[in-house]
């Protein structure tokens, strides 16, 4: 089989010719040629309309030269005909003026040779180029590019957001502050050179359960510079802090799923460093990584015919006259054809005595549960001792002050904030995720509502967080766990981000996650007394749009 890919969802004017004996995994046969000429700005960011323009100039090149290799490969195979058997095009998300040029190049060869059509979500090809060359079964993903950062895993039929910025793209984030600083169109590269001879400064380190944050980040960034500090400080403290905040939800992914696997995607994924920090956290609990090489990280058409290619073994083409672009294309929105249920990312757990969370080992013994915040040797020792400390801290006094606003926690019998340790009392035969069900979700709503109105947030309500059943009666009964991620506020749209959280592990763990949210939230709606502030705010951040 042999696919010409075409993509430009920004700056990537890029065609490629993907040739391979079989397009379900990964060969010694495959061969891929890849041309792309990249937009790059004189100054300030990516403008959309300068960016189109270069599109317009481009493509037709390059895809002609792709054209051209193809029919070389063919004439040396001894085939005739056509040298092609699908177009496959970035279809979103990405800029509207971008895309529209892309797929009108892709109309118009797909019609030129009468070949299928097949349009490809650039996210999910991030995602599919490193599985197929890791060749692993069923990874969590972690695509870190300019306008994303998400973890996704999949799970019947679709690719879960199973965590994602609250607000701008990891790689934009970047380049703000590159741009503050009066240094050109792209910023990584330059923050990475500079951070190689810098000394950690500290800044904001904002995760919310599965999701993250970096406007904050960039705004102390900005104005550490403007104070004083020295640039290159400045830089070390933003991989630091970033990369960790990354590798971090990625651990937590894995914890939640229980997979073992983890690929990066992305052009912000060719730091050294953030390659660095996410191979030590899977050593360090056993799981596997994958980096695929830099060609494949950034924008490419590589990736598109690749993942073009497996849809069109798959059936999965589209008729020019329903081929329109989508600048907003979610990946959870793409219908996965290509793909079994059997591939599920979540795993099922045998029995444990000891687990190893996102960043915590909790031992179970008879009678007894010990929380211990291992140090993670990814992070830098000052961030590391600071957020093992304070989350140590922060866990014993919510864990409490739930339980006397009468949400069913385990009582604490030993705290040490040195040594990051905490004993609780056991309770819960199994994680909530071992046992869905409507009544135990809504349980959940219940007890979220209660704190909430009495003024914070549990931080990471995954259904990896509450225990259920009881040791000697109430078999039904969910006890919330694990309030590392918490703290005092009384903001709709923090409480609103708790519901965020949990809708998002229901995801990557429930086969009816629909339902069971229903419960929890109709639950919430009868304990809460700010219920309708709570859910204005959730329709919000849902209606964001974070990948524009």
């Amino acid at each position: 089989m042999r696919v010409l890919g075409i993509e430009g969802t920004a700056w990537a004017a890029s065609a490629a010719v993907f040739e391979t004996p079989d397009p379900a995994r990964a060969t010694d046969d495959d061969h891929v040629f890849i041309e792309t000429d990249a937009y790059a700005p004189e100054s300030g960011g990516i403008h959309p309309r300068e960016a189109a323009e270069h599109m317009g100039e481009a493509v037709p090149t390059v895809v002609e030269t792709a054209i051209d290799h193809a029919r070389e490969r063919a004439a040396a195979a001894g085939e005739d005909g056509t040298p092609i058997d699908a177009v496959a095009f970035a279809r979103g998300p990405g800029l509207g003026p971008c895309l529209r040029i892309v797929g009108t190049a892709a109309r118009a060869v797909a019609q030129r040779f009468d070949v299928a059509l097949v349009g490809v979500n650039h996210m999910v090809a991030h995602l599919e180029v490193g599985r197929r060359r890791s060749g692993f079964d069923s990874p969590v993903c972690l695509n870190a590019s300019g306008a994303n950062a998400h973890v996704l895993g999949y799970r019947n039929g679709r690719y879960r957001v199973l965590g994602e910025t609250m607000d701008t793209g990891v790689g934009n984030a970047i380049d703000k502050f590159t741009r503050h600083v009066g240094w050109s169109h792209p910023g990584g590269p330059k923050v990475e050179r500079r951070a190689r001879e810098g000394q950690y400064h500290e800044l904001p380190y904002v995760v919310k359960g599965m999701d993250f944050s970096f406007s904050g980040i960039m705004s102390a960034a900005k104005q550490a510079v403007d104070d004083g500090v020295p640039v290159e400080d400045v830089c070390r403290g933003m991989e630091e802090t970033i990369f960790a905040m990354l590798t971090e939800v990625s651990e937590r992914a894995l914890s939640l799923t229980g997979a073992d696997e983890l690929v990066l995607g992305g052009g912000v994924g060719q730091n050294d460093r953030l390659q660095g920090m996410l191979a030590e956290m899977c050593d360090q609990r056993g799981a596997d990584f994958f980096a695929p090489e830099d060609r494949f990280l950034r924008d490419n058409a590589g990736m598109i015919a690749m993942l073009g290619a497996t849809m069109y073994a798959a059936g999965d083409t589209v008729a020019i006259e329903d081929s329109g672009i989508d600048s907003n294309f979610r990946p959870d929105e793409v219908a996965v054809t290509w793909r079994g249920p059997e591939e599920s990312v979540d795993r099922t757990r045998e029995a444990e005595t000891e687990v190893q969370g996102a960043e915590a080992t909790v031992r179970f013994e008879a009678d007894r549960v010990v929380k211990e915040r291992v140090p993670r040797s990814y992070r830098h020792p000052a961030l590391d001792e600071r957020l093992r400390t304070e989350r140590t801290r922060q866990e014993a006094r919510l864990t409490s002050e739930a339980r006397r606003n009468g949400v069913p926690t385990p009582l604490i019998r030993d705290v040490d904030p040195q040594e990051a340790r905490i004993v609780f009392q056991r309770v819960g035969e199994a994680d909530l995720r071992e046992g869905l069900s409507e009544s135990r979700v809504a349980d959940v709503g219940r007890w979220l509502a209660r704190i909430h109105d009495a003024g914070f947030v549990h931080g990471d309500p995954t259904t990896r967080n509450v225990r259920v059943g009881a040791r000697n009666a109430h078999p039904d009964r969910t006890i919330l766990i694990d309030f590392g991620l918490g703290y005092y506020t009384k903001d709709a749209e923090d409480h609103a981000m708790d519901l965020h959280v949990l809708a998002q592990s229901l995801a990557g763990t429930a086969d009816d996650p629909e339902t069971l949210l229903s419960a929890a939230e109709d639950a919430y709606r009868a304990e809460s007394d700010h219920a309708d502030a709570v859910f204005a705010s959730l329709d919000d951040i849902e209606g964001r749009g974070r990948y524009q």
